[in-house]
């Protein structure tokens, strides 16, 4: 079996990007234990150093300062979502708090090589729902200097020069308005446009041109999926750049300094590019001959001759290179995980799964190996399966490496993953097919790729499990509760279980999309809405659940707190259903620490052992360094009383 810690534990490098001036690399990678960035010159890759000194959860966003010698990363406390910006000096290591408050979200607005030293960012200490004024702050020294008190908007543009050239806003009718700056009129600003609520998940303003008129604009009004525009900020003029029936636009190739727009991405089963510029054709297919897998550039010097590129596969690690597109040359620098490069993992097979009502569900299907050696996407008969549901619910699954796949068609398991509707990237008539239907026709997409799974022979009937976090967690406590005899058993992770407490107890900067969310979701204000909300809630069918479920939560979780398992744990003790619960102290909105995921992992390998009857690793040392407890069902999960018992005898506490 491929140990957990290979496919969970910390990478030994990632993210791999250049400095403006394509002298320096920074990467991510473990000291002591905990990701960190690392800094290497880029004509002597064999001294890197580590810059940053973060102990707890690592740091997972960075990016390089136009001053080549500061690197600023983003960061909370635990999970709990109180990011602030940092900056850390190359040559002197020190390290400056660019936004030293307290119960923020900051946000950087843009960064721009005119100004090296200094970067804008929005910080929402006068006002944390989501209203951010807006700083011009000194990367060097940390001094701030405001540029815009903001009382009504979630976000803005800005050009190279820092002046802000456009604002959103959300309208109490969960419609978008883009505001561009206006001298006369009373408050500064005056409407751009007014996108409808249908439309507020597909349209998004994603950044300017060189000159700073014309606005590059995500946009799906009067057409289902979102094409690439540009749009005149002074008149409102629109040319359409670039528009896929089939799917969105998900990803934008932008020259450095000219900011024209180079190529164009967009993914209904796999990514496929579209590209306007000749030569950055020519590149990626010069790319495709150096390495399988599909190609992201991470970064482009300022002067555009290196980049960093990564290759990203469904059966292997990442692979990163640095590229010369000039003289077409590229130079491997490292895979995210060697270790895999030495074990025999499974390909992910796109397939489309027609719902009950004709909508198209792009779904991905790992299988194990040995049960499909030719890779035809069938095994050669029926096996237990794992429904693995995505978060959000406005997110979706890709193809690629899943580490999760992979730790379960290395069990034994098939693995499904659905973009039931309401994911994104599909169009707009896809998203709000989801409106209102929270345990409804979104379960029932579930149901029916689960059905389809045993009608093509994928899947024992009586052998399915039903996994997920956040929106997925959501999605197998309905799993147990409205179809209790579809799945032979559940994992939750920090998913909600009453959509009423859910939707009264959101994180400050909900507050200004909380009107959308009651049009998707449900209506909390009212008693037709609150009585449709309690209808949608698993917690108020705890009575139905036959089947068994595992629970883990952050106790940190700002998003879905953890009174949402908690209440549900009591309500199944309270009617004597078994539940096992495990509460991570240390942890957010999901599990980010190598140790607190590899302990979950860990218990649910055995747990689906129990009730699919597929192969698990034992527990053994995979409790070290992780930080939980287990307030209900210890014993109804093989390995874990005795786990904790043999930690305790050894010295320590019952509880890890």
């Amino acid at each position: 079996m491929i140990p957990r810690k290979t496919l969970f534990g910390n990478p030994e490098r990632s993210t791999a990007r250049i400095s403006p001036d394509g002298k320096w690399l920074a990467y991510r990678a473990p000291s002591e234990g905990v990701m960190n960035v690392w800094v290497v010159p880029v004509d002597d890759l064999q001294s890197p150093r580590v810059v940053t000194q973060d102990r707890t959860t690592g740091i997972n966003q960075y990016f390089w300062s136009h001053t080549n010698r500061h690197v600023l990363f983003l960061q909370d406390n635990n999970g709990d979502e109180d990011y602030h910006l940092y900056s850390v000096d190359l040559e002197s290591d020190e390290v400056i708090d660019l936004t030293p408050f307290q119960g923020i979200a900051a946000q950087v607005v843009h960064v721009s090589s005119k100004y090296p030293a200094e970067i804008l960012a929005g910080i929402n200490d006068r006002d944390q729902h989501w209203f951010h004024d807006v700083y011009r702050i000194n990367v060097e020294t940390g001094g701030r200097e405001l540029v815009e008190q903001n009382d009504q908007f979630v976000g803005f543009v800005a050009d190279d020069d820092f002046q802000l050239r456009l604002a959103v806003a959300f309208t109490p009718q969960s419609e978008m308005m883009l505001f561009r700056p206006d001298a006369e009129a009373e408050v500064g600003w005056s409407p751009l446009m007014t996108i409808g609520s249908e439309d507020v998940l597909t349209t998004s303003p994603v950044g300017l041109d060189k000159t700073g008129q014309w606005l590059y604009l995500l946009d799906s009004r009067g057409r289902n999926t979102s094409a690439l525009k540009k749009v005149k900020l002074d008149t409102g003029e629109e040319s359409l750049v670039f528009a896929s029936d089939q799917a969105d636009i998900d990803g934008i190739m932008t020259h450095p300094t000219e900011k024209t727009i180079e190529a164009v991405s967009y993914t209904y089963d796999r990514e496929k590019h579209e590209f306007l510029e000749p030569k950055i054709k020519r590149a990626f297919e010069q790319l495709a001959k150096v390495h399988e897998g599909e190609i992201e550039v991470t970064s482009r010097s300022r002067d555009d001759a290196i980049w960093t590129v990564a290759f990203a596969a469904d059966n292997g690690p990442v692979s990163f290179y640095t590229y010369l597109p000039e003289a077409g040359d590229a130079h491997f620098l490292f895979t995210d995980r060697p270790e895999l490069e030495q074990v025999e993992l499974a390909r992910m097979h796109p397939v489309i799964i027609q719902s009950r009502d004709s909508l198209n569900l792009v779904s991905y299907l790992s299988l194990p190996v040995e049960s499909d050696p030719q890779e035809t996407g069938r095994p050669a008969q029926p096996l237990p399966m794992v429904l693995l549901v995505h978060g959000g619910p406005w997110a979706r699954d890709f193809w690629g490496f899943n580490s999760l796949h992979q730790l379960l068609v290395d069990r034994g398991y098939a693995v499904l993953s659905v973009n039931y509707r309401g994911s994104t990237g599909l169009g707009k008539d896809f998203i709000n097919a989801a409106n209102l239907e929270w345990a409804g026709k979104m379960h029932d997409d579930l149901v029916d790729a689960v059905q389809w799974a045993v009608d093509q022979k994928i899947a024992i009937a009586d052998k399915i499990a039903i996994v997920g976090g956040s929106y997925g967690g959501y999605a197998s406590l309905v799993g147990l509760t409205f179809t209790p005899e579809t799945f032979a058993c559940g994992v939750d992770i920090v998913g909600p279980s009453n959509l009423i407490s859910l939707m009264e107890n959101p994180p400050p900067y909900w507050m200004p999309i909380m009107p959308l969310m009651q049009q998707r979701v449900g209506d909390f204000t009212t008693t037709e809405g609150r009585d449709f909300l309690k209808s949608r809630s698993p917690l108020f069918h705890v009575d139905k659940i036959c089947r068994p479920l595992l629970i883990g939560q952050g106790a940190q979780d700002p998003r879905v707190k953890q009174a949402e398992s908690d209440q549900v744990v009591a309500a199944m003790q309270e009617k004597g259903i078994p539940v096992t619960y495990l509460l991570y102290p240390e942890e957010g909105h999901g599990f980010d620490r190598p140790a607190n995921k590899i302990s979950f992992f860990a218990v649910t390998e055995a747990f689906l052992s129990e009730h699919l009857g597929g192969k698990y690793e034992p527990i053994g040392g995979d409790f070290e360094g992780a930080n939980f407890r287990v307030p209900a069902g210890v014993a109804d999960v093989p390995g874990l009383e005795g786990e904790l018992q043999d930690r305790k005898s050894a010295g320590g506490n019952s509880d890890v």
